[in-house]
């Protein structure tokens, strides 16, 4: 048994795909005492950090966007209002299909991140570099205020 792990083991390295293949059918035919166990608990930590890391992403396209709109009006477009609605929709999404991930969005540090993310990305686009170091925008604000053109 040993050693189909440690075979496991080196697959993960070389071929992650058929490693995936593997271990599914290993769990499937129940025979856990075969799983790579280490590579698995790590692949399941990373697929928590994959979802977290999505909200973020959204967050901070989000800011990006509510700082040019707020701070360039006369340069408001069709496209950024669709990139802001679209990505609060994708933070709905992923709420509605991993409720747990809405605690996200009161960690404070994850916010700032999303912001300081997002407000550098402004910065860069449009050369305002006096965009607010605090975050401008409540959560309700980030995620429900309309906007109109």
């Amino acid at each position: 048994m040993t050693n189909l792990i440690s075979k496991l083991n080196v697959l993960y390295d070389r071929d992650y795909h058929l490693w995936l293949e593997k271990t599914a059918e290993l769990l499937k035919t129940k025979n856990f005492e075969a799983i790579d166990l280490d590579n698995l608990i790590e692949e399941i930590e990373s697929l928590g950090r994959s979802e977290k890391n999505k909200i973020i992403s959204s967050l901070r396209l989000i800011y990006h966007h509510l700082l040019k709109w707020k701070y360039q009006p006369e340069k408001r477009s069709k496209s950024w209002k669709n990139t802001i609605e679209r990505e609060r929709d994708n933070i709905k999404d992923y709420i509605e299909d991993m409720p747990s991930l809405k605690n996200l969005l009161q960690e404070i540090n994850s916010l700032e991140k999303a912001y300081r993310r997002g407000r550098r990305d402004a910065i860069k686009e449009t050369g305002i570099t006096n965009l607010p170091t605090d975050c401008p925008f409540t959560i309700e604000e980030v995620l429900e205020s309309e906007l109109t053109l």
